[in-house]
C-alpha cells in the first residue's frame, strides 16, 4: 500500500498486522506512506533516501520488537533525528515510559481514534519541519560566521605586528552596516581611554584600550542585515541572534599573541555585561566583569544614546546624561560612572571632534583633546 505522494510528509508504518497498516494508511492518506511488517526491514527503509519524516512503530512484534527497533534507530547517526510514535495496545504506563526514555516522541493506542492519530501525526510533522528549518538557519549562520571569521583571522594574522591605526580601520568593518561613517568606533574608544585614565589605570593599559575598544562590536559582522538594520524593535528570536555578536566577536579575536587584540577579545565578550548581573552573554556582575568591559559599556552606551541609529534619532545630551546616571549601580559600575562625569568636558570635546560628517577624522588615530 502506498498513498499519493504529497508535500506534507513521508511516513513509515511498522506493524506486523496488515489490518493495522491498512487502517493507518487510510487515516493518513494525505501523506506519502510506506510500510513494513518487521523491525529489520524498518531499519533498512529508515535509511533509504529520501528518509521518512516520521515513523509509526508497533511495540509488540515477533522477533525484533518496537523497543529494540527504536533503540537501534536512535543509536544510528543517520536515523536518530527521525521522530518515532509508538503504536501499542498496551495500557501499562511503564511501557510508555520505557519507549519515551528510548527516544520516542509520543504514543497512540489501539483501537485507533482517527482524530487522535491525525492530530498527533500532524503535530509531530510540524515540529519536525520547524526543527529542520531552525537547523538549516543555524547551519547557514554558522557557515557565514565561520567564513567571515576565517577571513578576519587571516586579516588579523597578517597585521598582528602592524600599527594600531590598521586595527582601528579593520574594526570599522562591522560598524559600517549600521554606522556608515565609522565615527562611532573612534568616539567610543576615546571615551573609554579618557575614563580609564581618570580611574588611574596604567598608561599602557589605557593606550591598549584606546585601540582595543573599536573591536567591541566586530562580531556584528556575523549578524544578518535584516536584524542589524531593522528599523523597529527586535522580536525575541531576532534579539537572541543579535546577542550572539559578543561571543562571535570574542571568537574572531581569540588566540592572538597581540596585547591589543587579546584585550579586544575581552572587550568584545564583556561590553554588554551589567553591574547587577542582568547583562549578556554570561550574566557576570560586579567586579567579575573585567574593568575594560565595564569602561567600554558606558562609552558604547553613551555614544549610542547620542547617535542616530536605524531604529532611533539621537537623544539630547541632557537625556543621555540622565540615562547614564540612572544606570549607576545597576547597568554600570558606580566608580566608572563617577569617572565618566569627572571627565565630562573631555567626553564632550571628543564628541565634537569626531562628528559623523567629519570624514577626515576617520583616517586618523590621534590623541583625544585635553
Amino acid at each position: 500500500m502506498e498513498s499519493t505522494p504529497v508535500e506534507s510528509g513521508r511516513l513509515l508504518i511498522v506493524d506486523d498486522t496488515p489490518e493495522n497498516i491498512e487502517i493507518l494508511g487510510e487515516l493518513l492518506e494525505e501523506y506519502k506512506v510506506f510500510f513494513t511488517l518487521d523491525g529489520e526491514k524498518a531499519l533498512e527503509k529508515a535509511r533509504i533516501d529520501p528518509q521518512p519524516d516520521l515513523i509509526l512503530l508497533d511495540v509488540m512484534m515477533p522477533g525484533m520488537d518496537g523497543f529494540e527497533v527504536c533503540q537501534l534507530l536512535k543509536a544510528d547517526e543517520s536515523t536518530k533525528h527521525i521522530p518515532i510514535i509508538f503504536v501499542t495496545a498496551l495500557g501499562d504506563s511503564t511501557d510508555e515510559t520505557r519507549g519515551l526514555e528510548l527516544g520516542a516522541v509520543d504514543y497512540v493506542t489501539k483501537p485507533f481514534s482517527p482524530a487522535v492519530v491525525k492530530s498527533r501525526v500532524r503535530m509531530h510533522l510540524e515540529l519536525q519541519r520547524a526543527r529542520r528549518a531552525l537547523a538549516n538557519q543555524n547551519q547557514l549562520l554558522e557557515v557565514t560566521v565561520s567564513e567571515r571569521t576565517r577571513q578576519l583571522r587571516g586579516a588579523f594574522d597578517r597585521i598582528r605586528h602592524s600599527s594600531h591605526e590598521t586595527i582601528v580601520r579593520l574594526s570599522r568593518a562591522a560598524e559600517f552596516k549600521d554606522d556608515d561613517t565609522g565615527a562611532h568606533v573612534l568616539r567610543m574608544s576615546h571615551y573609554a581611554e579618557a575614563i580609564a585614565r581618570q580611574l588611574g589605570l596604567p598608561a599602557k593599559e589605557c593606550e591598549d584600550l584606546l585601540h582595543a575598544a573599536p573591536m567591541h562590536d566586530v562580531g556584528k559582522i556575523g549578524i544578518p542585515d535584516r536584524i542589524l538594520l531593522k528599523p523597529g524593535k527586535l522580536d525575541s528570536e531576532e534579539w537572541q541572534i543579535m546577542r550572539r555578536h559578543c561571543k562571535m566577536g570574542a571568537d574572531i579575536l581569540a588566540g592572538s599573541d597581540s596585547d591589543v587584540i587579546a584585550l579586544g577579545e575581552v572587550v568584545a565578550l564583556t561590553h554588554h555585561e551589567k553591574w547587577d548581573g542582568s547583562g549578556y552573554p554570561r550574566q557576570l556582575s560586579g567586579e567579575d566583569i573585567p574593568i575594560v568591559g565595564r569602561i567600554t559599556a558606558i562609552a558604547d552606551v553613551f555614544d549610542a544614546l547620542t547617535s542616530k541609529r536605524p531604529y532611533k534619532e539621537p537623544f539630547s545630551l541632557e537625556k543621555s546624561f540622565r540615562i547614564i546616571r540612572e544606570g549607576r549601580g545597576n547597568h554600570f559600575d558606580p566608580a566608572v560612572v563617577d569617572a565618566f562625569f569627572a571627565v565630562e568636558k573631555t567626553i564632550l570635546a571628543i564628541k565634537d571632534r569626531y562628528q559623523d560628517n567629519t570624514v577626515s577624522h576617520l583616517f586618523q588615530v590621534a590623541d583625544p583633546p585635553n
